[in-house]
């Protein structure tokens, strides 16, 4: 059993989420002690306790511990089996979150399988609905992933509510990424959207993009829409795309926020990251961390900031993986991540049947 003190580092709820995968793709059992200590209100929230009972499920696993504001969880899988899943939250937690902690041991699965989450799908401090499908699933399908998302309704902070589908298929041919340069600025894509509010909203923040983007002197493909949701939700994505990078930067709107200051918010992340020269923004650098030690040779991408959150997924990755992960800048500038992949060997589960009695871990 792998130990790790889950208020290490950046010391959130991501040392869970990748812990689970890591166990369910090695079938190496693990113990978080002082989880989320440092922050709050430490210990499990509903979001982090669903993603313990998904992974449970997908890994057949025994678990102690998960319970809600539990500082302590043991996870020991037992196979790890695709099929049609569905979980929900039944808060505003992060449904893009409990996909992530599934999405690459479903992948290796041995077929497809099908997950219906419930809750929040655009929710602070998380990976929107939109990130994923504009940012996070491209790249994973250039690395040789294969599944497809789709929002079925909304779900905003606090209320939730929410519902996404994936269908990922099983992992083929995986090749390493590599994105030191982006070349050249192409265009700039962008969303305006509300839900349960007047559209006039999205098209005051769309002003406001096309005012402070103007300058940069590209073509600027950027809409407004109107989502289908019970509950008022509102929020601004926008990507620069590059000839060989994007970035991505999302805010969301709040009582009392106004229009022009959720526009501004996402465009002032988009010009820092700009000026970084970073080929992908520091949010992707972290998630694609975990896919990449699983594919063979060598990934490197330039991130527009080095994060703590960063820094603390590559040390729960090398628990378990006889990967190298480098960093090459300094904490809060802009830096070059290296992955020596390759790591699917480690995966020697068998579908639908308990891993032999020798595991491998880093």
């Amino acid at each position: 059993m792998i130990e790790i003190d889950a208020s290490m580092g950046e010391g959130g709820g991501q040392i869970l989420r990748t812990a689970l995968s890591l166990s369910l793709l090695t079938g190496v059992p693990v113990r978080l002690t002082r989880v989320r200590a440092r922050r709050p209100r430490p210990g499990l929230r509903a979001q982090h306790l669903q993603a313990i009972k998904a992974a449970a499920a997908v890994g057949c696993a025994q678990v102690r511990g998960a319970e809600l504001g539990s500082m302590e969880v043991s996870f020991a899988p037992d196979a790890l089996n695709p099929g049609d899943y569905r979980f929900d939250i039944g808060t505003a937690g992060a449904t893009s979150l409990v996909l992530q902690a599934l999405f690459v041991p479903i992948a290796f699965a041995g077929a497809p399988s099908q997950l219906s989450l419930g809750g929040g799908t655009h929710v602070p401090w998380s990976p929107s609905f939109h990130y994923l499908e504009w940012q996070w699933l491209p790249w994973l399908r250039v690395a040789g992933f294969a599944a497809d998302l789709a929002l079925l309704r909304p779900g905003f902070y606090p209320r939730g509510g929410g519902l996404i589908c994936a269908r990922v298929e099983p992992a083929g041919t995986l090749a390493p990424l590599r994105l030191a340069e982006r070349g050249r600025l192409l265009r700039v894509r962008g969303l305006a959207a509300v839900a349960a509010l007047p559209l006039g909203i999205a098209e005051r923040e769309l002003g406001r993009i096309r005012e402070r983007l103007a300058a940069l002197r590209v073509p600027m493909d950027v809409h407004s829409c109107d989502l289908e949701s019970v509950h008022r939700g509102n929020f601004v994505i926008l990507a620069a795309e590059f000839e060989s990078g994007r970035l991505c930067y999302a805010s969301l709107g709040a009582i009392g926020k106004r229009a022009e200051a959720v526009a501004d918010e996402a465009v002032q992340a988009l010009l820092d990251g700009l000026s970084s020269g970073g080929a992908i923004d520091e949010y992707l650098a972290d998630q694609l961390l975990l896919p990449l030690c699983f594919a063979p040779g060598a990934s490197e991408f330039v991130s527009c900031r080095v994060t703590r959150h960063l820094l603390t997924n590559a040390d729960v990755l090398r628990r378990f993986l006889p990967v190298s992960i480098q960093t090459d800048g300094t904490l809060g500038g802009p830096g070059t991540v290296h992955i020596s992949g390759g790591a699917r060997a480690a995966v020697v589960h068998r579908q639908g049947a308990a891993w032999p009695a020798s595991r491998l871990a880093g």
